[in-house]
């Protein structure tokens, strides 16, 4: 009989699908389930077992990792006769990868140990490339025991794990990290265009930033890139290079607005970013009116 641990992995996306893969090892067993089934063919080439159902992977796992794009994505996954609440078995530890609200966090919480079942946050950053190379950092939520317990699946796909407080804090975390990220992209893309207007090269202010802390690497590769490709690109082209991120970054920051909203915080540069955050994905003209806020929901 074997000594590894069944862990459950949902959501096999750019993210979740190597996060997925890193789990392979000695020591787990690891059941995935996706919607994709090309995804799911992967991960069985790479030695994981695909489940047929959540409700079938939630049986036979003591561990279980979500990976998927918003609230309403997790909240499905947990609820109903399929779901994680109404299939797992008692004391399974569930983690929570995806960037959501904080209210909703909390509340699947709450519904988890009404179910016998333990809840937490555990978010990551670093983006697809990090994932890959298993050097991502995790932001987790929850009481000492159960960061224990689950530091060792993350750290299989982990430079750094972070216990950022008690359960709630670690999604807290991620979406300050977000918003500065956001901001940040936003403010070197302005930059950019008084730097070009004036005859200078993104990177001499790549050069200087990098030497005082001003820029990261982070921000001057999407910058560069996105100016790269915006005049040779119509906006259609653009739309279909940078539509996921675009989405994905409305999704965190209405994420943001909520829980800033939900604690009584009033975050106006947040609400500046996100009026604006799109078009700076597309590069599109500042001077035209902000796009209608639609969430990505």
């Amino acid at each position: 009989m074997s000594d590894k641990k069944t862990v459950g992995f949902i959501g096999l996306g750019d993210i979740g699908k190597p996060m997925a893969k890193h789990l392979v090892c000695d020591a787990f067993d690891v059941r995935v389930f996706d919607l994709v089934q090309a995804a799911l063919d992967e991960l069985e080439e790479a030695g994981a077992t695909a489940s047929g159902s959540v409700a079938e992977l939630a049986r036979d796992c003591g561990y279980i990792g979500i990976c998927v794009r918003n609230d309403a994505q997790v909240d499905a996954i947990l609820h109903g006769d399929d779901g994680i609440y109404a299939n797992a078995q008692p004391g399974t530890l569930v983690a929570v990868h995806s960037t959501v609200t904080q209210a909703n966090l909390l509340k699947w919480v709450e519904e988890a140990e009404a179910a016998g079942l333990r809840l937490i946050d555990a978010p990551m950053t670093g983006g697809a490339g990090r994932a890959e190379a298993g050097t991502l950092c995790y932001m987790v939520g929850g009481t000492e025991a159960d960061v224990a317990e689950v530091t060792p699946v993350l750290e299989t796909s982990a430079e750094k794990v972070v216990h950022a407080g008690e359960l709630g804090a670690g999604i807290a975390l991620k979406l300050c990290n977000n918003f500065m990220q956001y901001t940040e992209f936003v403010i070197l893309a302005e930059a950019a265009r008084l730097a070009d207007a004036c005859g200078l090269d993104l990177d001499v202010i790549r050069e200087v930033g990098l030497s005082n802390g001003v820029v990261n690497p982070q921000s001057h590769q999407f910058v560069s890139g996105r100016n790269g490709l915006a005049p040779v690109c119509t906006d259609e082209q653009m739309v279909e290079i940078f539509g996921l991120h675009a989405t994905l970054a409305n999704k965190d920051l209405d994420c943001v607005l909520e829980t800033a909203a939900e604690k009584g915080v009033v975050m106006p540069t947040a609400e500046f970013i996100r009026e604006r955050i799109e078009r700076v994905f597309y590069a599109r003209d500042e001077s035209a009116p902000p796009a209608k806020k639609e969430s990505a929901a």
